[in-house]
């Protein structure tokens, strides 16, 4: 019989009603456990595009640390309650409350069998159950789990999983779920089914589901046991050939993680789905990943050397979250980073092994602080600035930010340098051995570490260390040194400060390792790297028996190399003169260091000019240490590629007080095109010795003398701009139409783009007349556009007006996440330029854009609306037309909570 044709539901369980009140703010010390656990889930799905049927079968029982309460809460979001059974008889005494399914029970164990009906098709949220080009998926992190089902719908509710799928064999054709299959088979009227069953406990953002039309790739691992799993790539029919990379870098990862942490998978299947609608890049369910399909499809010819390495690490990132974040998962959503921060750490040390050289390690540990400081750092200093473990929150979605990725990932890489490669192995098991198969926190992790390592720098400031958890901002350090030469002593003075952060007006000091190094002018080690603790408002270290050499002016004679490895996430005032800078850049063993002192050679430049203290122009002893850096005999081309590269407008935004991004952007251009001209003979050279003419390989080689070749070739055009020679046009045009890989293509095609040559406009329709039916490239047509440099003088304005006319192109959709993201947010977070006009044109268009998009996709409309995050360090007419675009959106009757809370942070910085 069905239940749902005899329950008299109220009128409350309706769709429309269900939805859930005025959004209420979550505080991380109101958390209580659970008064109700769900040891058992068995779900029967009942397949349709545009109706599933849920029968979810649930086993709860009291909590013995929860209030005792007799009422149980299942959350719930938009659903359509069709029937409720306990204990095996129709139950019509239940609320709805809030969306919320609410029933007061006698006993303290019970089973609940409820069954609701979800429409895919309509779910344009992309969270829950939805449809996407005729597939059924799941995203249930964070709280989309109660869009499918009424549940305690939070990660310390840890259940086993069994699950059935029924579905018509013709649409849906491969059926996928948690765990390891266990039965299937044929149905009436051209049906099948299969089952699947997860031994292993999970929270309910863990959960997922596939089915439809996909082939797969398939290989197997053969684990340190000497179990074989058996692995698949599914994919959409065409895009088969493209996985190869992704499935090499799933095997990557699983051997690293048994090799380096001792960490052996625990299913007999390892499965990973690619989807073209998705909100985020990729998603760790249990054995079941569902994957961004930017993060999967690669070949040569349509993905780029920075897409392989995004694919190898985002590939590492979500199987390692295997064991931190699935066997140990977060207590509650203010432990994102327990899960995050530690993962990212992981994928991080997994993508520098995987460089296979110094070099390569150097690389990619530039590239991450380059991205820390780029969004994590603003963050900091922005109204949604929040402490790596927050306090509160109204939408949990608009934490899922660099702070708690980035920084959460920095604070486990302080916590290794505290205690040492070989003492943080030993946490990291002890944190596995204690705390597998449960919900845990920050705290937990941070306690595990220490305890491994008693008597450890870590383990006698552990209480202060965690103030990295509580606080938010990035600290500042200031650092001075004295050299006393009788006496062969050289002191550091470092202090720290940090300003104030909304709801933290004022900080306590926190622990900061600064590993340090002291060179001569002649760049002579004088005094081997040292670990610093820095854990207080001020303190001095002394170096003893240190010698300046002989011959040395002992005026001049030390060159301190601080922060050595970017040993802490915080902003560094170290005094330097532009000598001491040179010294490092020439000489410095630490790669970073090195790279650090060119990055702060430029930046200096560049903020005279900006604040109109000197001349745009880019002097003599500059020019000559970059073509230094370019000509070096030893240096990796990706490595002079990282030194070359200005600081971006953004960067050089945040040392400002007051913010002018049209004065930012042309200074930067006219230094930019200063480099170009004055090493015109030094980029030539490179563009000759870097070319790479043997068979495409991804790998650091060869994608570094890529990177520089094609850096030459981008400041050639640039040079052939001011001068109006067409060669090199010509040759970066003939570049798009026969380039044997992307990477080569895509970097003559912005060549032409970003020095504003006649042949980019032929280009652009070169290359989407041989990309028009590959989604990702032309994901990368549109962004390569709304990146594009603007121009100076009469010309400024045409890349705007380009982004105007792309949101008209027949090609792009609002709907589709990769291509909204493609033109609005490459405009609105990746174009200063063009986006902050005098006019505030951008800003009236963001206004629109987010409302719009909140409509039918809150979590891309929310992260849109972050492009504001900044605006009250604006100068004049900027900062008073964004604060009119963000009241006009702030003043919408209807905003979705994501946006909401967004918005009225900004208003608060007002």
């Amino acid at each position: 019989m069905d239940a749902a044709q005899t329950i008299a539901q109220p009128a409350t369980t309706s769709a429309a009603a269900s939805q859930p009140a005025a959004p209420r703010v979550v505080k991380r010390l109101d958390y209580r456990p659970p008064d109700w656990l769900v040891p058992t889930i068995h779900f029967d799905f009942a397949l349709g595009i545009e109706a599933t049927k849920v029968t979810s079968t649930l086993t709860v029982e009291k909590n013995a640390d929860g209030s005792g309460s007799g009422t149980i809460r299942l959350d719930g979001d938009g659903l359509t309650l069709d029937s409720l059974m306990i204990d095996g008889q129709l139950h019509n005494d239940f609320r709805i409350e809030d969306g919320d399914l609410v029933i007061d029970l006698a006993g303290d164990r019970h089973e609940l069998v409820i069954q609701t009906t979800v429409d895919p098709k309509a779910n344009t949220q992309l969270s829950g159950l939805y449809a996407t080009n005729g597939l059924l998926c799941t995203q249930c992190e964070a709280e989309g789990f109660r869009r499918i089902t009424y549940f305690p719908d939070r990660p310390d509710v840890l259940s086993r999983y069994k699950v059935r799928m029924t579905g018509d064999k013709a649409a849906f054709p491969v059926l996928l779920s948690n765990g390891n299959p266990v039965a299937g088979g044929d149905g009436p009227d051209g049906t099948h089914w299969a089952e699947w069953d997860d031994p292993w406990l999970k929270p309910s953002y863990l959960f997922a589901l596939v089915a439809g039309t996909l082939l797969e790739q398939k290989d197997s691992f053969t684990t340190c046991s000497g179990r074989v799993i058996k692995l698949a790539i599914w994919v959409r029919p065409g895009d088969e050939t493209r996985t190869e990379h992704a499935m090499v870098s799933l095997k990557h990862s699983m051997k690293w993680d048994e090799d380096t942490y001792g960490r052996e998978y625990d299913l007999d299947e390892f499965n990973i789905v690619a989807v073209s609608d998705f909100n985020a890049g990729a998603m760790e369910n249990k054995g079941l990943n569902v994957f961004n399909t930017r993060y999967v499809l690669a070949t040569s010819a349509t993905a780029t050397d920075d897409e392989f390495r995004d694919i190898e690490s985002v590939i590492g990132h979500e199987y390692f979250h295997n064991w931190t974040g699935n066997r140990i998962t977060c207590r509650d959503w203010f432990q994102l980073s327990l899960k995050e921060g530690l993962t990212v750490f992981r994928d991080q040390e997994f993508s520098m092994d995987m460089a296979g050289s110094p070099s390569g390690r150097a690389v990619k540990r530039v590239n991450d602080v380059m991205r820390l400081r780029a969004s994590q750092f603003p963050e900091d200093a922005g109204p949604m600035a929040h402490p790596v473990r927050p306090d509160s929150y109204a939408a949990i979605d608009n934490f899922y930010t660099d702070t708690v990725y980035e920084k959460g990932a920095e604070l486990v890489r302080m916590m290794q340098s505290l205690v040492g490669r070989a003492g943080f192995e030993r946490g990291i098991t002890l944190y596995f051995q204690r705390h597998d198969g449960q919900a845990v926190t920050c705290d937990d992790f941070a306690q595990a570490i220490s305890d491994a390592n008693p008597g450890s720098a870590l383990a006698e400031r552990l209480d202060a260390f965690k103030r990295w958890y509580a606080q938010s901002g990035t600290p500042r350090v200031k650092a001075r040194g004295h050299f006393d030469a009788a006496a062969r002593r050289y002191t550091l003075s470092l202090s720290q400060s940090c300003p104030a952060t909304p709801g933290q007006a004022t900080k306590q000091p926190f622990v900061i390792p600064v590993m340090t190094a002291l060179f001569n002018v002649r760049g002579e080690t004088l005094a081997a790297e040292r670990l610093l603790v820095l854990d207080s408002a001020e303190q001095s270290f002394v170096f003893e028996d240190v010698d300046a050499g002989v011959g040395v002016d002992v005026g001049s004679a030390l060159v301190p190399s601080l922060l050595r490895g970017f040993s802490a996430p915080v902003l560094l005032d170290d005094d330097l003169s532009d000598a001491q800078r040179l010294v490092l850049l020439a000489h410095d063993s630490d790669p970073f260091t090195r790279w650090e002192a060119g990055q702060k050679l430029a930046l200096q430049r560049l903020l005279v000019a900006v604040r109109g203290e000197g001349d745009a122009t880019l002097d003599a002893a500059y020019i000559d240490a970059m073509r230094s850096v370019l000509r070096h005999d030893t240096l990796a081309p990706a490595f002079k590629d990282l030194v070359l590269t200005l600081p971006s407008e953004g960067y050089i935004a945040e040392q400002l007080d007051v913010v002018d991004p049209q004065r930012i952007h042309t200074v930067r251009e006219q230094f930019r095109t200063q480099m170009a001209q004055a090493l015109q003979a030094d980029w030539l050279w490179a563009w000759q010795q870097h070319q790479v003419n043997e068979g495409y390989d991804p790998g650091p080689a060869q994608a570094g003398r890529r990177a520089l070749a094609n850096r030459a070739l981008g400041m050639l055009c640039l040079c052939a701009a001011a001068s109006g020679d067409t060669v090199w046009p010509g040759r970066a045009y003939q570049r798009v139409k026969d380039a044997s890989n992307m990477t080569d293509r895509r970097a003559a095609l912005s060549a032409l783009i970003n020095s504003h040559a006649a042949l980019a406009k032929p280009a652009l329709a070169h290359m989407l007349a041989l990309f028009q039916h590959d989604a990702l490239v032309v994901d990368t047509w549109f962004s390569l556009q709304a990146r594009a440099t603007e121009p100076l003088g009469a010309r400024q304005g045409e890349v705007f007006a380009q982004a105007l006319s792309l949101l008209k192109h027949p090609l792009f959709s609002m709907k589709n996440p990769n291509r909204a993201r493609s033109v609005i947010s490459s405009l609105c977070h990746g174009n200063p330029a063009a986006f902050h006009r005098r006019d505030g044109a951008g800003y009236a268009l963001w206004a629109d854009l987010v409302t719009e998009i909140d409509k039918h996709n809150a979590k891309v409309a929310a992260r849109l609306a972050r492009a504001m995050d900044r605006w009250s360090v604006l100068a004049e007419p900027y900062r008073g037309r964004a604060l009119a675009a963000i009241e006009r959106v702030a003043a919408q009757p209807a905003l979705s909570a994501d946006v909401r809370e967004v918005i009225t942070r900004a208003l608060e910085a007002a």
